[in-house]
């Protein structure tokens, strides 16, 4: 069914939750906040569930229950959404790096394995992962976001705690122990792996990742 306008009134778009009146323009200033929510939400759906590649802004108003110019208003161009879906998305792991940081530098293998290993386990944050990840991996300006946000965010501030001449390379090479654990777990499902009990994996992979960290 095609969205329709009643004389004078809103547009009309189905939406992702039924029939929902699309807004055009700005929306007063107390609905902004709910607003820019919505978009964020109905984004990483998108995201998720099409990929970098097939997902539009259009798509994303639409899922939204909003016209395009909102989300252009919002956040300007498809990659710029994009970005910003995936900061809301890895605040988790923003918020937990500091409980990586602040651990005695002989525990941070095991902080930072529990940490990454743990929103994967959760079914909240494990769909924007996989939308983050799909995306990533099938397209250069979603990958481009992903290493501005986990480099620039995660693997340096860590790297920094090292204080040894090859910090970055050997931060990035936990992360890639650790990105690779999750593709065969939760993309690929590889088995046994994809159905191992979590502190198992935890139990065997910490010390590599301390290897790569501290290991001389």
């Amino acid at each position: 069914m095609t969205g329709a306008r009643a004389p004078g009134g809103p547009d009309v778009s189905p939406g992702r939750h039924g029939t929902v009146p699309r807004r055009r323009g700005r929306p007063p200033r107390t609905e902004s906040a709910d607003t820019r929510d919505r978009i964020l939400g109905a984004a990483r759906e998108e995201f998720s569930e099409h990929g970098y590649d097939k997902t539009s802004v259009r798509g994303i108003a639409k899922s939204a229950g909003v016209d395009a110019a909102l989300v252009h208003h919002y956040f300007g161009t498809k990659e710029q959404v994009f970005e910003a879906a995936v900061e809301v998305a890895f605040a988790p792991v923003l918020e937990g790096r500091q409980a990586v940081l602040d651990a005695p530098l002989e525990e941070v293998g095991e902080r930072m394995t529990r940490m990454i290993l743990g929103l994967w386990e959760n079914p909240v944050t494990r769909a924007p992962l996989l939308a983050i990840i799909r995306s990533a991996v099938n397209n250069e300006t979603a990958a481009g976001v992903f290493r501005r946000l986990v480099a620039g965010q995660l693997l340096r501030r860590i790297a920094g705690q090292l204080d040894l001449a090859d910090a970055e390379l050997r931060a990035e090479l936990a992360a890639a122990q650790l990105v690779g654990i999750a593709m065969i777990r939760y993309v690929i499902k590889i088995e046994p792996l994809a159905s191992a009990d979590p502190e198992q994996i935890i139990r065997r992979v910490a010390p590599v990742v301390q290897g790569h960290l501290t290991g001389r």
